[in-house]
């Protein structure tokens, strides 16, 4: 993630972000949240102030327009929908989210308040949810007029299976978004606990640098793939596409080698360049999570060697 614009300019903040393989330009209006002050304001209630901008708020023309709060001790973002608020009153308007949407979100990674009187939702999400956010929000937001899709994403947040049934009870386009989000879910937080378990640190290589990876060693889609802790490796960027291309492999001794198969093949097409470097980090016992029950499975390996057509 790059902030573009000036260190300068407050509103909007133009951030650009890698994803799905292209750069997408993204604008942020972010404040602080705060309590709502008053007396008769309530104790759970937060808010941010749009002060230093004015009516209406400029909106991207090429992609994502974020209205942010930031809670400083929970390290949590609240969304608005920035459509419900481009033109507002003068003086130190507000938006408000009541501060458990918030713990919510700390607890599971995303969070989705009731119905506004706007007809508006907030949503809480923690910074490892960013981009799950931000290039979602507005679909996210446009499902405030559907109750039970506001049900069914609050499921989907806290981790929850959804049963068929449950899907068929909102429009086509609603489970898409359910099942959008659901997906994302389950893949921010197998990262999440993926960089955990190995101390955001690549278990060939040894770098941190946050550029690591949480890798499927059986990947999604293949049956009896799973999300869990120990169907994941800490990879830096290069070592991932090694591994997800079968260039590399883990054996059941948690070594990592070459796939002389593979080697082969691109040495065919000219194409071995930075051999050397790859293979100097392995035949070795990979970095293994201090919690053993975080150990890869040695089922997982088999079949994904065998997915991989590993010849052993």
């Amino acid at each position: 993630m790059l902030l573009f614009s000036p260190p300068q300019q407050r509103h909007p903040r133009v951030l650009i972000v890698q994803a799905n393989n292209q750069n997408i330009e993204m604008w942020v209006y972010i404040w602080t949240l705060t309590h709502g002050g008053g007396r008769k304001r309530p104790v759970d209630e937060y808010r941010i102030q749009l002060t230093g901008v004015t009516a209406p708020l400029r909106l991207n023309p090429s992609g994502p327009t974020l209205l942010l709060g930031y809670e400083v001790e929970r390290n949590c973002f609240a969304g608005f929908d920035v459509r419900k608020h481009q033109t507002f009153t003068t003086g130190s308007p507000s938006i408000q989210i009541r501060i458990g949407v918030l713990d919510d979100a700390v607890r599971n990674g995303l969070a989705f308040s009731e119905r506004k009187g706007n007809d508006e939702i907030a949503i809480g999400f923690r910074p490892d949810y960013f981009l799950v956010y931000a290039l979602n929000a507005l679909l996210l937001h446009e499902q405030a007029m559907d109750a039970t899709a506001i049900e069914l994403l609050g499921r989907v947040a806290s981790h929850e299976r959804l049963a068929v049934a449950d899907l068929e009870r909102i429009s086509p386009e609603r489970q898409q978004v359910v099942s959008t989000v659901a997906r994302l879910t389950r893949a921010a937080d197998f990262r999440r606990r993926i960089i955990q378990a190995y101390n955001t640190t690549c278990a060939v290589t040894g770098i941190q640098l946050r550029l690591v990876d949480a890798a499927y060693i059986l990947p999604v889609g293949v049956e009896g793939s799973s999300d869990a802790t120990t169907n994941g490796l800490c990879l830096s960027a290069t070592f991932h596409r090694a591994f997800d291309s079968a260039l590399i492999y883990l054996d059941e001794a948690y070594a990592m080698h070459l796939n002389a198969r593979r080697v082969e093949e691109l040495r065919g097409e000219g194409l071995i360049a930075g051999f050397d470097q790859i293979a100097a980090h392995l035949d070795r016992r990979i970095s293994l999570p201090t919690d053993t029950r975080n150990w890869p499975d040695l089922e997982m390996i088999r079949r994904a060697n065998a997915y991989r057509q590993i010849v052993l």
